[in-house]
Formats: structure tokens, sequence, C-alpha cells
């Protein structure tokens, strides 16, 4: 396995200094090579597919506004906490599991491809992209994915089977991004739903964004042990 530190090559480079405020839409085209989607997660930007159900072409995306979660700002109802004392997390067992489930061709407004599904089971081979899962005797009952860059942790997507497994994923990641208490990690979200709100996930201006990445990417990714 690649050392996660290691920069790899990448054929495209992303410049959002022209970009308008309120454009999500940044550029279209390119490849999915590994080291083209760190540079974009370093720049701000992630890919999904303008075609239907995510098909290319490739589209690249920085939202403004933009969902994050902040440390100390996760938050859990009372439902919810009591709904965590029967899960049980872990991290990195089943991330094809995650990834499928995520992919499911069935859920609405899917935009996964196999060609997404293939990019980031690299990234993870490689060490960059993990799998937080909720489990329930013995079986996954949701969860999410994302990279971790430096102090990014970039969540892409998440899937649920039981009420509550997706928001204690959240949670959990947010325990292990947040740690160490360093405020300079961020977690983003990429749009804030009501379904995000509720667990203390912020919009913020795209400029924002960008300068709490930039402080971020100076840290050394998190631990992910559970």
């Amino acid at each position: 396995m690649r050392d996660p530190i290691e920069p790899l090559p990448t054929s495209w480079e992303f410049d959002l200094t022209e970009v308008e405020a309120g454009e999500d839409l940044v550029a279209v085209g390119g490849d999915l090579r590994a080291g083209t989607l760190l540079e974009a997660y370093r720049s701000g930007v992630f890919p999904m597919g303008l075609g239907e159900h995510g098909a290319r072409p490739l589209g690249w995306w920085s939202p403004d506004p933009r969902g994050v979660l902040l440390p100390g700002a996760a938050h859990a109802s009372r439902s919810l906490r009591r709904s965590l004392r029967h899960f049980e997390m872990r991290v990195d067992t089943a991330f094809d599991e995650v990834l499928a489930a995520c992919a499911d061709p069935t859920r609405d407004g899917r935009w996964i491809t196999p060609e997404i599904v293939d990019a980031y089971t690299e990234l993870h081979a490689l060490g960059w992209a993990h799998s937080i899962e909720t489990w329930r005797d013995g079986e996954l009952v949701g969860g999410l994915y994302g990279l971790a860059v430096g102090g990014l942790f970039a969540g892409e997507s998440m899937f649920h089977r039981e009420t509550d497994a997706s928001k204690a994923a959240v949670l959990a990641m947010a325990g292990f991004v947040f740690a160490d208490g360093d405020p300079r990690r961020i977690i983003d979200v990429q749009w804030a739903t009501d379904h995000l709100r509720t667990l203390g996930i912020v919009s913020i201006p795209r400029e924002d964004y960008l300068e709490r990445l930039d402080a971020a990417l100076d840290l050394a990714p998190p631990t992910f042990t559970a």
C-alpha cells in the first residue's frame, strides 16, 4: 500500500479564483485518476457526473455555500443518543459493502457510477478513502465513506437500513476527525440538508471554506481506530 502522505501524479489542476459566488459547478470533463481526485479535494472540488444517474460528462463541484461540520459542533438529539446504544461502530472493515450500498441503483437521486466505485476503491486501497460503518447484531445497517486529506474529511455518501444508522456514522466520523481537538480540522458534507443540520452541520460561504481547507491541509490525517 502506498503511503497516503505521498503525492500522486495528477493530470488536472483546479483554479477557483475566477468562479462566481453562488456557482456550484466549476469544471466539466477530466479523469478520475487518484492524483486528479486528491488535487481536486485539496482545491475544494469534488466530482459528480452531469448525465443521468451520475453518468458522464464528469462535473466538478465546489458548492457555495458549503455544508460543513466544525469542531465542537456535532449534536445528537435525545432519541439519537438512545439509538446509539444499540449500534457498534467500525472503520474500514466493509468498505466495498458501504460503497455498494451508497451506489444502490434503486436509491432516489443515485449518482455513484461504476467508474466512481472503481476510483474510490482505488483510493481506499491507497489509504486515502475510509468507511465508517454502523453495525447491529453482526449486520451492516448503515454507514458512510469519504476521503481523509490532511485535516479534511470529505464525506461522499451515506446510507441506512435502520433508523439513525447513518446519523450514527456521521457522529462517529466526527469523533475520529476531531479527536485531537485541533480547531483547524473540518468535515465537508458538500451540501447541508435538513437531515444533516440536525447533527450540527451548517452552511458557510465557499471563500470561508477554502480558507479553512487551506489551514486543515497542514495537519496530519486523523487516526481511524474503533
